[in-house]
C-alpha cells in the first residue's frame, strides 16, 4: 500500500515538471504533450541561411548580353516572412569565388564554382542548369564555417546595393536610396549571426540621413537609435558625435528626452576639443563606398 502511494506521488511529481514555456502537464493529454514538445523543439531549431535562385532574366545591350540570377536569402528555424533578393551575374560569382580563394584556398578545395557557359549559349536548359548549380554552390559556401564568417560573404550580397544607394544619396535621391538601403539592411540582419556586430552600422546611418532629409523624423530617430549602441561599444569614433548630434536635434523636434544624449555629446566634444563635431552624419555617410 505504501509503495502504491509512493508510486502515485512520483507520477504526480513527474506530471507537474514541465519545460519552460509549456503549461502544466497534469492538465494535458499525451497527444497534447507531444504537440507542445514539437513546438518547443521547432522554436529551438538552429537558425541557418538558405539560398534560392528561383528565376533569371537575360539583359541585352548593343554589343553583348548576359544573364542575371535572382538570389533570394532566407533564414530557416522559424517562419521568415522577409524574402529579400538581389540580382547577380555569373561574373559577380566568379569575382567572389576568386576573392574567397585568396583567403581560403585549402578550405575550398572541394567547393567548385560552376564552369562558365560557352559564349552565346542562352538556351533555357543551359540557364536552368546553371541556376541550380549556382544555388548549390552558395549552399556549399555557407556550409564552410570560415566562409560564412568572412566579410567577403556578406559583401557579395550587399556591396553593390550599398554602392548604388550611396550614389543615389549623394545625388539627393533619398527615397530610392532608402529603399535600396532597406534591402541591404534586411539581408545583413539575416547574415548578422555569422558576421561582426558592426555590419549594420553603415546602412543604418545612411537610412537615418535619408529619413531626415525626407522629413520623416520618427524613422530617422529610430534608425539612429539602433546604430548608436554598436558605435559606442566598438569605438567607431567617426560616427559617434555626428549620431549624437542628429539624435539630439531629432529628439528636440519630436519632444523626446535628450538630456543624457546632450551630456554625452558635450563630454565627447570636450574630450576631443571640438574635433568630434567637425562633420555631420550626412558628411560621414557620403564618404562611404566612394
Amino acid at each position: 500500500m505504501a509503495e502504491a502511494q509512493q508510486g502515485a506521488q512520483d507520477l504526480t511529481e513527474v506530471d507537474t515538471m514541465t519545460p519552460e514555456g509549456l503549461p502544466g502537464s497534469s492538465s494535458l493529454t499525451t497527444k497534447e504533450l507531444q504537440q507542445n514538445w514539437r513546438a518547443v523543439k521547432q522554436r529551438e531549431r538552429p537558425v541557418r541561411l538558405l539560398f534560392e535562385i528561383p528565376s533569371t532574366r537575360i539583359v541585352e545591350h548593343v554589343l553583348h548580353k548576359y544573364v542575371l540570377y535572382q538570389v533570394v536569402v532566407m533564414r530557416s528555424g522559424s517562419f521568415d516572412s522577409r524574402r529579400v533578393s538581389v540580382e547577380r551575374r555569373y561574373s559577380d560569382f566568379s569575382r567572389f569565388h576568386h576573392k574567397l580563394l585568396e583567403e581560403f584556398d585549402e578550405e575550398l578545395e572541394e567547393v567548385q564554382l560552376p564552369r562558365k557557359m560557352l559564349s552565346g549559349n542562352f538556351s533555357p536548359e543551359s540557364i536552368g542548369e546553371r541556376r541550380l548549380a549556382l544555388q548549390d554552390y552558395l549552399a556549399k559556401l555557407y556550409a564552410t564555417r570560415c566562409v560564412r564568417h568572412s566579410p567577403c560573404f556578406s559583401a557579395f550580397f550587399t556591396e553593390q546595393e550599398q554602392q548604388r544607394a550611396h550614389g543615389l544619396l549623394r545625388a539627393g535621391q533619398f527615397r530610392p536610396a532608402a529603399e535600396l538601403l532597406q534591402t541591404v539592411l534586411d539581408i545583413q540582419e539575416k547574415l548578422l549571426p555569422w558576421q561582426k556586430p558592426t555590419l549594420l552600422v553603415p546602412a543604418l546611418a545612411a537610412l537615418a540621413v535619408c529619413y531626415r532629409d525626407l522629413d520623416e523624423p520618427e524613422r530617422a530617430f529610430s534608425a539612429a537609435q539602433r546604430v548608436l549602441p554598436p558605435v559606442r561599444r566598438y569605438g567607431l569614433t567617426r560616427y559617434r558625435a555626428p549620431l549624437l548630434e542628429l539624435l539630439v536635434d531629432l529628439g528636440y523636434q519630436l519632444g523626446r528626452p535628450v538630456a543624457q544624449l546632450q551630456d554625452e555629446l558635450t563630454a565627447l566634444r570636450d574630450a576631443e576639443r571640438g574635433e568630434a563635431s567637425s562633420h555631420s552624419l550626412k558628411e560621414v555617410v557620403i564618404q562611404e563606398f566612394l
